[in-house]
């Protein structure tokens, strides 16, 4: 019961963080630290979509942040943010080859972020993380997770009352939450620490 009322805590607070976003963005379109803030909002969310809103979701931050980069091209907790968007969307694609080319991009953001802030620990976790990722890729859907991925996309958005059909999307969802667990913690932990910076009230801390 915790564990749902922290999600649905965190939920709340990014869904308000994004509409903040949004609303400053139509005042200040140059503002980066706005941008990047929106990106990792909409990384955030896209854990509690289904899988296709998923997909769009992380598209649409990947867009914010390289919109963000255009504005500031060394603004190192976006390149990072950017490169956890691009992790993100490299596990959802079930080609390894294609996955293993969303990971070597992800890979560049997260050694420019390091370059642009040697001391920041979490950014060289997230370069290190980075290497094993396209192996831990070919584990998940060794287990089958690439079938459901693909089943869960083919029955779309369609509303049922099969019972059936809602512990199969609980099962992918229960996988989704898992692969999205490091990068959404990072991201997340970044997120907090700019959303304090521009005087939003910090989260409930997560357990």
């Amino acid at each position: 019961m915790d564990l749902q009322q922290n999600d649905f805590d965190r939920l709340l607070f990014f869904e308000h963080a994004r509409k903040t976003a949004e609303a400053e963005y139509s005042l200040n379109p140059l503002d980066a630290d706005n941008l990047t803030r929106w990106g990792g909002a909409l990384i955030e969310l896209s854990q509690f979509q289904s899988l296709p809103e998923s997909k769009k979701m992380i598209q649409d931050a990947v867009s914010k942040l390289e919109e963000a980069l255009t504005i500031n091209p060394k603004k190192h907790d976006t390149l990072w943010c950017l490169g956890n968007a691009l992790t993100s969307q490299a596990f959802l694609i079930p080609d390894q080859d294609e996955a293993k080319a969303y990971f070597d991009k992800a890979a560049e953001y997260f050694q420019q972020a390091v370059d642009e802030d040697p001391t920041n620990e979490l950014y060289q976790k997230s370069l290190e993380v980075a290497a094993k990722a396209p192996e831990l890729h070919v584990e998940i859907h060794k287990q089958g997770f690439g079938q459901q991925l693909q089943a869960a996309e083919a029955a779309g958005p369609s509303s049922s009352t099969s019972g059936t059909k809602t512990q199969k999307k609980k099962k992918s969802s229960d996988l989704k939450y898992d692969i999205f667990g490091w990068v959404i913690l990072a991201v997340g932990i970044v997120a907090w620490v700019g959303f304090a910076k521009s005087n939003m009230p910090p989260p409930p801390p997560s357990l």
